[in-house]
């Protein structure tokens, strides 16, 4: 059979794909649909932050609680003295959160074994982690900044910004371990079946294999303890340690102005929303990571 000039045996037509026109109105439709709801969503936005600026601005105290907590003036007195104040608060955070990682994994590892000759540890890390997550950070903070240094032992600072980190060392490792046996507990039993088959004796399968898994999977939550972290870190305030917050108390007591208040939590909330966003992303997209295994 002779073939066709021009065309070889198997060869096909290439096309420039186009879009049906049913499909290019579906398009239109779903640009018109989001133009109108960004469009909704800006005017209702607007409409009640102007309502409540309003109810604010109208109040009959207003006059005096922005003399008293929105001062201009105030503010660039206090701002070199805050900002120093939160370097403090900065540095407690970067110091304590390496450590907390540490002691979290550690008590989780612990509570994650079955051994019976470890079960000392076992009993020693569930009572760490039940005291630390029942009792108030704040009472924390006080406990080891003024009764640490009461019992003048060798060796222990008696600086009370180290005492303080320490306390929030102690507080938040209990709630990261908890955030770490939570990932450990959910890595299905096939995984470490799997890898001592394959010769790996248990502590090299929880090496290896669990922990990195567990860990991939706690990363948001751990996020969001790390920004309770660095808010918390004001609660040094309470031992006298000259952060940014008790920097603020003593300007406003000096000067009956608490604009520097202010000031502090506009520096906190710029350190923690872009950790808060990331955050947020983060766990989007490993939800949709998520999904994309699962079909």
């Amino acid at each position: 059979m002779a073939l066709r000039r021009g065309r070889r045996p198997g060869a096909h037509a290439l096309t420039a794909w186009s879009p049906s026109p049913r499909q290019v109105e579906r398009d239109a439709v779903r640009r018109r649909l989001r133009r109108r709801s960004a469009t909704v969503a800006t005017l209702a936005t607007v409409v009640v932050l102007g309502v409540l600026a309003v109810v604010v601005v109208t109040s009959p105290g207003w006059p005096r609680v922005k003399a008293t907590f929105f001062d201009w003036s105030h503010a660039r007195a206090a701002f070199p003295a805050v900002w120093k104040g939160f370097g403090k608060n900065v540095a407690s955070f970067l110091i304590a959160e390496p450590l907390i990682l540490l002691i979290g994994v550690l008590v989780a590892v612990v509570r994650s074994t079955t051994s019976a000759a470890l079960f000392p540890l076992r009993l020693i890390a569930v009572v760490y982690t039940d005291l630390f997550r029942g009792v108030p950070t704040l009472l924390v903070v006080l406990l080891c900044g003024l009764g640490l240094p009461a019992l003048e032992l060798q060796g222990v600072p008696t600086d009370t910004f180290w005492l303080g980190t320490f306390a929030l060392v102690l507080s938040y490792g209990a709630y990261v371990a908890e955030v770490f046996r939570a990932g450990i507990d959910s890595i299905h039993p096939s995984q470490v079946a799997s890898a001592t088959a394959l010769g790996l004796s248990n502590g090299q399968a929880m090496r290896h294999v669990v922990l990195p898994q567990a860990t991939r999977r706690v990363v948001p939550p751990l996020l969001n303890d790390f920004i309770s972290l660095q808010k918390d870190t004001a609660l040094l305030s309470s031992i006298f340690v000259f952060e940014a917050v008790f920097t603020a108390q003593d300007y406003g007591l000096y000067n009956f102005n608490y604009t520097p208040f202010v000031v502090v939590a506009v520096l906190f909330v710029a350190l923690t929303v872009p950790l808060a966003r990331f955050t947020d992303w983060l766990g989007r997209r490993m939800m949709r990571r998520e999904r994309a295994g699962a079909r």
